[in-house]
């Protein structure tokens, strides 16, 4: 029997489906790890703007199932739109037994306000001038898979794995001043609306950070992503980590033995669990 954590909330961002960045595979470790009450699924989870019917693996299908699972066990879900699954925001308001599709929240913990978003509302290159955002989103997922073959070489050599995304983002002194200016807008309005928690992603950046402007303060919260960082944001006991997977030790938790043999057929299966679910 594996024991699993118990934690209130687990937020998970950027996860991509869809893409060669993805990294299926420990996502599922994670959530077979975990036993939360509410899953928030902060946006980007499955890449529409790159879907292609020509890649889309098992793992990523797994990872799917694996959430309809969740929720058909009770976990309360909800899936935040984002840029790259903009796509579902027409249907932003409805329900699939415990899988709410929103595109923000607000959330009571413990006697303090949270709010959760995406965050590509804030990112200008995004609203002006959207083909260009979704060229560079191409150009990351190759660097990403450029990126593996290099890891694989030098895993090969007995040596540290290396970040090719990471060194050009900071390197680059106007993808370190967006980030910043990212932080800071969206801190200085979560303090002027009241919030005690702003928690975002978007950027790929995890984070956990106490701001302040002269109207207040405010905690803030990115959860990462699961193409580079392999991580995630955990609310318990009225307090907020980040978790991180390539500190963590979850062999136990690999695949689970129940879908290893996934199809598309026990996808939809899955899915009708939860309709049903949803009507009893």
């Amino acid at each position: 029997m594996k024991i699993k954590r118990k934690i209130e909330i687990a937020v998970i961002s950027d996860v991509h489906l869809g893409t060669y960045g993805c990294h299926a595979k420990h996502l599922l470790t994670y959530l077979n790890s975990i036993e939360p009450k509410k899953l928030i699924l902060n946006g980007d989870i499955i890449d529409v703007w790159q879907f292609s019917k020509r890649y889309f693996p098992k793992s990523h299908l797994k990872v799917i199932k694996k959430l309809m699972d969740m929720a058909s066990e009770g976990v309360e879900i909800y899936y935040i739109t984002g840029n790259h699954d903009e796509l579902f925001r027409k249907f932003s308001g409805t329900s699939i037994g415990n899988i709410s599709i929103v595109d923000k929240i607000v959330l009571d913990l413990d006697g303090k306000k949270g709010w959760f978003f995406h965050g590509d509302v804030f990112d200008v290159s995004i609203q002006q001038a959207k083909w260009l955002a979704k060229l560079g989103g191409y150009g990351y997922d190759l660097l990403i898979l450029l990126n593996r073959f290099v890891n694989w070489y030098l895993e090969k050599r007995g040596k540290e794995k290396y970040s090719l995304s990471k060194k050009v983002k900071n390197s680059v002194k106007k993808a370190v001043k967006f980030i910043n200016d990212f932080e800071t807008v969206i801190s200085d309005l979560a303090i002027e609306n009241g919030y005690d928690y702003v928690v975002c992603g978007h950027i790929h950046q995890p984070k956990m950070e106490y701001k302040e402007n002269k109207y207040g303060k405010t905690m803030y919260l990115n959860s990462g992503d699961w193409v580079e960082n392999f991580t995630a944001l955990e609310y318990q006991f009225k307090r907020w980590k980040i978790y991180n997977y390539n500190k963590d030790k979850l062999a136990p938790f690999y695949i689970d033995e129940t879908i290893e043999d996934l199809e598309v057929k026990d996808l939809i299966a899955a899915i009708t669990i939860v309709e049903k679910h949803e009507k009893k």
